[in-house]
């Protein structure tokens, strides 16, 4: 099941248009995984104290519909991936019920030192329930 995270589009991540900001975009997005993974009690303080960090190794990002300040959004984030090392996910940047834009991101596993390491299972079983083996249509 995705998890859903309301947003309000502020004045200052617009761009010279009145748009939205791409690069805004990309934090609305942290701010989505983020608060999934508070929800599922594993917030990034807590898997640091024991030793792990999640890296973005890949982000691709598309756009289909420009945002205005003041806009009431939805990110909806799950996780289509759950590998040894990396997980993926799949997040979506809606304004009522049309996408404005989409996201799929690895993001992977590391100890303290930035090597590469499994996920404990006990953070991985957090992770399952917002797991979908299929992007959000």
């Amino acid at each position: 099941m995705p998890h859903r995270h309301p947003v309000k589009v502020r004045f200052y991540e617009l761009d010279p248009y009145g748009h939205l900001n791409h690069s805004a975009y990309i934090q609305l997005f942290e701010t989505g995984r983020i608060e999934l993974l508070e929800e599922a009690g594993i917030p990034l303080q807590n898997l640091e104290k024991h030793g792990f960090r999640f890296l973005v190794s890949r982000i691709e990002t598309s756009f289909f519909k420009p945002v205005e300040a003041g806009a009431e959004l939805i990110v909806e984030t799950q996780v289509i991936e759950i590998k040894k090392v990396s997980t993926i996910w799949y997040q979506k940047i809606l304004r009522g019920e049309t996408a404005a834009a989409t996201q799929k991101i690895r993001l992977g596993i590391t100890d303290l030192q930035g090597k590469p390491t499994r996920l404990p299972q006990v953070f991985a079983s957090k992770l399952e329930s917002y797991q979908s083996k299929s992007p959000l249509k």
